[in-house]
């Protein structure tokens, strides 16, 4: 049965022009050497290291390719721009500035800096639609904060924060700014000689490279502590033989993300807006969240009335059972961030921009990829009606609703 997927924010399929770059650093037929080596096979997968290293530094418009430093993904990188910058400048103060919206990856780590290490943390409020004021980040400094980490673009509803001007409020300050853009990688232009950022996030499955690989870019002379010791490796700031494959396709998928990205966006805006307005349209009672404009060309986030998000979900999963229509196909989405899935509390994000309780558990995240066609998006848009229409009927809160309306009429 064809499966429509549509959860790239969650992650995505390896592109197939990368298979062949996995596989010549990792078989008896390839290069598959340590790095680290000095006979011939560690030369050539240093060389093809540093070629990557390279391919990652064109993407983000990185001048200097020791910026570079390979993880093992986004949460890595968050992980040891917070930590590592937090640790090497606490002598100059222990206050942390960050959003209500940040990624777990974020969120966590600055909790984790706050409870086991007495770091102080000031967490910004946002809009209704997920954006942080410049003015509300410019009042939370003072003159003990080390660091402040804001997100490029919201992973659930898809928000683009106004990043040249909160790190404009940084450098005014001279305090260190961390950017986590790994949904903004592949989605958005990044420039980081002309944002004003000191360390950036990026993830290789968030841009059809393979699970496992990400890198941190670090801005030359940013004081970095490392949160892992071993071996001299990425100039001893990550230790760990590296992973040369998932390098390779990292390094290759950011030079396509970045020769197609003006196509890119013009194509999944455009099947994003069809999607968006055929759901407002054809379902009554639902609404987008996140910013109307300042939002991630490929991103929708819908609230459905009356509808228990997860149960919309796996009807839509198992579209071909949920209408008694095999030849249908299952459609996969999200209710959020597929790092916090399996939780019962509402979505943090949700909670943050104000969605009202009758909306809260009903939201789906729609996110739209490289490999989706005007086709899949018109037969989900056939496909929803029915199936929200029938969970609708289900629920005794539709009853009331109906009721309400019949009433006011």
């Amino acid at each position: 049965m064809h499966t429509i997927y549509l959860d790239y924010n969650a992650t995505t399929p390896m592109r197939p022009e990368l298979l062949e770059a996995v596989r010549s650093y990792s078989g008896l037929e390839g290069d598959f050497g340590n790095p680290s080596s000095l006979h011939t096979a560690g030369q050539r997968a240093r060389a093809a290291l540093e070629r990557a290293r390279e391919q990652v530094a064109g993407f983000l418009g990185a001048s200097d390719v020791s910026e570079i430093v390979f993880t093992s993904g986004g949460t890595e990188a968050d992980n040891l721009a917070i930590q590592g910058a937090a640790f090497a400048h606490r002598d100059a103060g222990r206050h942390i500035i960050t959003s209500s919206v940040e990624h777990s990856a974020v969120m966590k780590t600055c909790r984790f800096l706050e409870t086991q290490h007495g770091f102080e943390v000031t967490y910004l409020p946002v809009d209704r639609f997920g954006r942080v004021s410049p003015e509300d980040l410019r009042k939370a400094l003072r003159r003990d904060t080390v660091l402040v980490s804001l997100m490029a673009a919201n992973n659930e509803i898809g928000t683009v924060e106004p990043l040249m001007e909160l790190g404009a409020v940084c450098r005014e300050r001279g305090v260190l700014f961390h950017s986590d853009a790994v949904q903004a990688a592949g989605r958005l232009p990044i420039d980081v000689k002309t944002w004003p950022v000191d360390m950036l996030a990026v993830s290789g499955h968030k841009i059809y490279a393979p699970k496992g690989i990400g890198a941190l870019w670090l801005r030359r002379g940013t004081r970095l502590q490392a949160l892992q010791y071993g071996g001299s490796h990425e100039k001893n700031r990550r230790a760990g033989t590296e992973n040369v494959a998932g390098a390779a396709a990292l390094g290759l998928a950011c030079e396509l993300a970045g020769k197609e990205l003006e196509g890119e966006v013009k194509m999944l805006r455009t099947l994003r807006d069809r999607l968006e307005q055929g759901i407002l349209a054809r379902i009554p009672l639902t609404s987008v969240n996140g910013h109307p404009t300042e939002r991630l060309c490929n991103t929708t986030h819908i609230a459905f009335e009356c509808v228990e998000g997860e149960s919309l979900l796996l009807a839509l999963d198992q579209a071909g059972f949920s209408l008694r229509r095999p030849e249908l196909p299952g459609i996969c989405v999200s209710t959020g961030s597929a790092c916090s899935a399996g939780l019962l509390e509402p979505s943090h994000v949700l909670s943050a921009i104000g969605v009202p309780p009758e909306r809260l558990h009903g939201c789906v995240r729609f996110s739209l990829g490289h490999y989706n066609t005007q086709q899949d998006v018109d037969q989900v848009l056939e496909i929803m009606p029915p199936i929200v229409e029938k969970l609708r009927s289900l629920s005794p809160l539709w009853d009331e609703k109906r009721r309400g309306a019949r009433s006011a009429g």
